[in-house]
């Protein structure tokens, strides 16, 4: 059995209200519920929030509502604890789980066709513990992150030495080759990911170790005002 898990809460202080905004015609977090409904893969889709509006657009794509608590309905729960508590709400009525879709209602890029690339990744190699949706953002590379001393001046966030000899280094941001970051659209993982969420990867733990990409292109989860423009340009090229 594979069952979709989104998670959205109704308060955000960087963007107010952000996974209720329309786009489109539509709330953002109805996107990733869409993509899951139209995967014909994904079994059973389930809502893990503590919002009444989320609650009740969840229900009109057939989605199963978990009560987010409390204590991870505040802005300093994390994801990696969310996830965790809708997957062992889950399991107290379904045992057979194969994969879990893990969903974000602030990320409204995913399609079917992701979620079903990742389903294909995990059938074909047993190695993996996930497939994650990536971008290459080569222009936001760790050489070039920087961080305030204690005298205000920008030094290398990572050393420089990190990334090979630093007389060898340049400031092509394609000199490095690509730099794949998880864009958060959609996450395909296999049920000890969630098991074992302590011996995951940082940052996202609910990846596990061994993690595939799910290629996509300047895919992301939407947390600025700033980014709507940009979300629509790239729902429009997913129309297309």
């Amino acid at each position: 059995m594979i069952v979709a898990i989104m998670i959205g809460r109704a308060g955000s202080k960087g963007f107010p209200k952000k996974n209720l905004k329309n786009l489109n015609g539509k709330k953002i977090c109805e996107y990733p519920l869409i993509a899951a409904k139209k995967s014909k893969k994904v079994d059973k889709i389930f809502v893990s929030t503590d919002c009444p509006q989320i609650k009740k657009i969840s229900k009109k794509y057939l989605a199963h509502v978990i009560e987010r608590p409390r204590n991870l309905s505040d802005s300093k729960a994390l994801g990696d604890h969310v996830f965790e508590h809708a997957y062992y709400e889950i399991k107290k009525n379904y045992k057979n789980l194969k994969y879990i879709i893990l969903l974000f209602a602030n990320a409204p890029l995913v399609t079917s066709e992701m979620i079903n690339r990742g389903i294909k990744i995990l059938d074909k190699n047993k190695k993996f513990d996930s497939a994650v949706s990536t971008s290459v953002y080569n222009m936001w590379s760790p050489l070039r992150a920087r961080k305030l001393d204690n005298n205000g001046c920008l030094k290398p966030f990572v050393k420089f030495e990190y990334f090979g000899d630093p007389k060898k280094l340049n400031c092509d941001r394609d000199s490095q080759g690509d730099v794949y970051f998880a864009d958060m659209s959609v996450s395909v993982v296999r049920p000890k990911c969630l098991e074992k969420l302590k011996d995951g990867l940082l940052p996202q733990k609910w990846m596990g170790n061994k993690i595939a990409p799910i290629k996509s292109w300047a895919g992301f989860d939407i947390d600025y005002e700033w980014q709507m423009p940009l979300l629509k340009y790239r729902l429009k090229k997913n129309d297309k």
